[in-house]
């Protein structure tokens, strides 16, 4: 029993590191092969060093594994490729399959490609409306997903907090309210547990396993309060900013701020792999701070506009961007920005990371999405989403899928058709 323990860990530890490896190398649908088959988490740990017997192990075998996988996946690729060659002719026969599939509450995919059509890159970036919830009397705001995609917490300008099974589809909502509209909200990670930010200058925390149940209040901004986040690992840990650029760490074990500090007002954002740095908003200009020592790492200051949103992408590599006018991706370490779109008049107003090619964002603008790959000539794809303005966006990693809300007091999720 001892032996075949140990060959059990030994296992473990190498998927593991298999896994990091492909992230770091930008082999997004090889990892997720590995943790469909291997059982790997989605948020498993970062291995900087290896050492010992697995470091000598990967030196030796790296290239024949790889060469296995990297066949497995153009193997696959080859099998979309035909599948595609004979499904879609040209592009408009894609673009309107794309139609067929949604039905008809979906509007049609329009592809804004310059220059070429790109049919198998279209088709792996293609997600079509699956559920709509009509779920306020107000306009909503704001939308997270619970770690295992299962739960969707969505909120607004009613002030509670709604959760939305995408499971059964079942709804329930929290008893108590903010007193004025809610501005953000995000799930603790691996967690029933919810934060809230409002106008009414208080982040409240909130279980979905007993929405009943009064929440815990955080007192202490002195302005509307217009973003929080979690930190991915020390998840006692919460992050929120208001309208007055004060940025306020807390200890919600303990109920209490623990640091305090400026350079922020719309939103706030850890860095999604170990949170090592945060990324803020306040007008143009997006800043990245160090989260262990408070210091300021990076300051991009190319927007023209007020940035709206941001988000990481899961490699905690880049960020996306968004003003009213254009969006933008930036690499950290380089400390630059990589690519721009411009939003052509479609008033952008938030984004996520596509929830099955990482490399491909997502961007919610006027009733509509652009579906943005800035490493293919800028390719974007438009789908009609909504009646009024995309207020947020967010995705669910396993099981694939988009949320979406908007001023049009709905909710959408959406997948693969």
């Amino acid at each position: 029993m001892a032996s075949e323990d140990v060959q059990d860990n030994d296992e473990i530890l190498l998927h593991l590191y298999m896994h990091d490896y492909f992230i770091k190398n930008n082999m997004h649908e090889t990892a997720a092969s590995l943790r469909q088959e291997a059982g790997v988490p989605n948020n498993s740990v970062q291995i900087d060093h290896p050492q010992g017997i697995l470091k000598e192990w990967w030196s030796s075998c790296s290239d024949i594994i790889l060469k296995e996988f990297s066949e497995a996946e153009t193997s696959a690729q080859m099998s979309k490729q035909m599948m595609q060659t004979e499904e879609h002719q040209n592009t408009d026969d894609m673009l309107q399959q794309q139609q067929d599939s949604v039905g008809n509450t979906s509007t049609p995919v329009r592809n804004l490609s310059p220059g070429h059509s790109g049919e198998s890159d279209n088709k792996a970036a293609f997600f079509g409306e699956g559920n709509c919830l009509n779920c306020s009397t107000e306009e909503v705001l704001c939308c997270d997903f619970s770690s295992d995609g299962k739960l969707l917490a969505i909120a607004g300008r009613e002030a509670k907090v709604m959760f939305w099974n995408t499971e059964d589809h079942n709804k329930f909502v929290t008893d108590e309210s903010h007193s004025l509209p809610i501005s953000d909200v995000r799930f603790k990670p691996n967690s029933t547990i919810v934060a809230t930010s409002s106008y009414d200058k208080t982040v409240q925390i909130w279980d979905s396993a007993e929405a009943g149940k009064s929440p815990l209040k955080l007192q202490g901004h002195g302005d509307h309060v217009l973003s929080l986040d979690f930190h991915p690992r020390r998840t006692n840990l919460l992050c929120s900013s208001d309208r007055n650029n004060e940025i306020r760490f807390w200890d919600i074990n303990q109920g209490s701020w623990t640091h305090i500090f400026k350079g922020a007002t719309k939103q706030v954002r850890f860095e999604p792999r170990n949170g090592k740095l945060l990324a803020t908003s306040s007008g143009n200009v997006v800043k990245v701070f160090d989260v262990q020592t408070y210091k300021l790492y990076a300051v991009f200051k190319e927007h023209d506009k007020e940035v709206q949103s941001i988000c990481w992408d899961p490699d905690g590599t880049r960020f996306i961007s968004i003003s009213e006018d254009s969006a933008r991706l930036w690499s950290v370490s380089e400390r630059k920005s990589l690519h721009e779109l411009s939003s052509t008049g479609n008033n952008f107003q938030c984004c996520t990371f596509h929830p099955w090619n990482w490399k491909i964002w997502i961007i919610g603008g006027y009733r509509s999405f652009e579906v943005w790959n800035p490493y293919e000539r800028n390719k974007t794809l438009t789908i009609d989403a909504h009646k009024e303005l995309v207020s947020s966006l967010a995705t669910s990693i396993d099981p694939e899928m988009v949320a979406s809300t908007s001023y049009d007091k709905s909710v959408k999720l959406w997948a693969s058709p």
